[in-house]
């Protein structure tokens, strides 16, 4: 039997959609999905937990050398310190020496003036006894002797000074010429 088609066109078939149901091998695909889904989102924290750890490995061994460095600054920096201390101490010391210096060093420089500034007058000797000093000399005049007890007595470095005995040297020929001694009590500081 033939079939002729009078209108042309062909029937037009009713396409159904097909349902959707849940049957179990779907389920279990839903279930694999999700599981792999979860292993990938642990993984993932898993990695990136595991990068952050190797990055504070890395940090923790760069703060490990600066600190070895800065160990070594800071040991030089005490050494130095140290020396600084000691050098200050030192200079402490000795500014402390100058400023009590009542020694034979003070006692030359206040007699070597004294004698400098008085005109006509030589030492031949001198003795320190600890608590007076004793003189002698040789001087042009009798005037000249009385300005260096003056000037002795001017210094500060004595509080009584006083003249032993005054000769004329009558071994000099050319010029009149006295020889002295004198005594001069130190101050005490």
């Amino acid at each position: 039997m033939i079939r002729i088609n009078l209108l042309g066109t062909p029937k037009a078939k009713a396409h159904h959609l097909p349902k959707i149901t849940m049957s179990a091998p779907s389920l279990r695909m839903l279930s694999i999905l999700a599981v792999a889904i979860a292993f990938g989102g642990v993984y993932y924290l898993y990695w990136r937990g595991q990068n952050q750890h190797e990055k504070i490995q890395v940090d923790l061994r760069d703060a490990d050398k600066q600190l070895a460095a800065l160990a070594g600054v800071k040991t030089a920096y005490t050494q130095k310190q140290k020396e600084d201390d000691a050098l200050k101490q030192k200079f402490g010391v000795i500014d402390q020496l100058r400023a009590h210096q009542n020694g034979p060093v003070q006692l030359l420089n206040t007699i070597t003036q004294t004698v400098n500034a008085t005109d006509a007058v030589w030492l031949s000797k001198m003795t320190d006894d600890g608590k007076s000093i004793s003189m002698d000399g040789m001087a042009l005049s009798t005037t000249a002797v009385a300005n260096l007890i003056g000037n002795l007595k001017k210094s500060g470095y004595f509080k009584n000074v006083e003249l032993k005995e005054t000769l004329q040297d009558e071994s000099v020929k050319n010029y009149q010429a006295f020889t002295f001694t004198l005594v001069c009590e130190k101050q005490q500081s």
